[in-house]
């Protein structure tokens, strides 16, 4: 099948595009808002952007109504917001704080998940997640939109990185399958992370090797 976007229709039930970009993360993030109030939202367009420093970004559509995200208003006016890792054991608390609610809603609460403070900036982190981001508003580029309006993709550098010990295995690495992360697919549909496998770049390019891994350090020795 061909088609384009928004010019001609593509003749299926579903629109594809969402399934054809898969797996995504789950941006899910935490902000405060210049009142005080705590918001929580996921969002399935999120990515690492680097890692030295590490950038992370998330893209947040407008709201039905038209209205720009609470996530990304509050990230703006306060500089601050957090990334806490979406899993298979919260996957029920994730969905529920993607409802669209006032802004002064708290969603913590609605989702039943516990705050945690955090070191480095206000937002509150998800105390049930494994991993969380403390981030500074770096940018915000807005992209044109068609019907959705305006996409407001908010750029935020990583501060300050938590993990929780036990998913720390024995070889000092990120235990993925026992943390179990989730990711968007497309649809109404969801995947989760249950296996992996490792590829190596062939070569003995150390700093090669160090930017797969993600080791600044390991660039830095591989220049001398």
């Amino acid at each position: 099948m061909f088609y384009e976007p928004g010019k001609t229709p593509h003749g299926l039930p579903f629109d594809p595009f969402k399934s054809c970009v898969v797996p995504r993360p789950i941006g899910w993030i935490s902000t405060t808002s210049s009142d005080g109030v705590d918001n929580l939202a996921p969002y399935s367009q999120f990515q690492n952007l680097t890692f030295d420093p590490p950038y992370v970004m998330f893209a947040a559509n407008q709201t039905s109504d038209g209205a720009r995200k609470d996530s990304a208003n509050n990230a703006e006016r306060t500089g601050e917001f957090v990334w806490n890792m979406a899993t298979y054991a919260l996957r029920e608390a994730v969905n529920l704080s993607a409802q669209e609610v006032p802004a002064d809603v708290d969603e913590f609460a609605l989702a039943g998940v516990t705050k945690a403070p955090s070191r480095l900036v206000k937002p509150p982190r998800v105390a049930e997640s494994p991993i969380q981001f403390e981030c500074a508003y770096y940018a915000t580029l807005r992209l044109p939109g068609s019907r959705m309006g305006t996409v407001d993709i908010v750029i935020g550098r990583v501060l300050a990185v938590h993990i929780a010990d036990e998913f720390i295995d024995a070889n000092g690495r990120v235990d993925l399958v026992k943390i179990r992360p989730i990711a968007r697919l497309g649809y109404y549909e969801y995947t989760s992370i249950e296996s992996v496998f490792e590829m190596r770049i062939p070569g003995s390019n150390a700093a090669l090797l160090g930017g797969l891994e993600g080791s600044p350090i390991a660039i830095a020795e591989a220049f001398g």
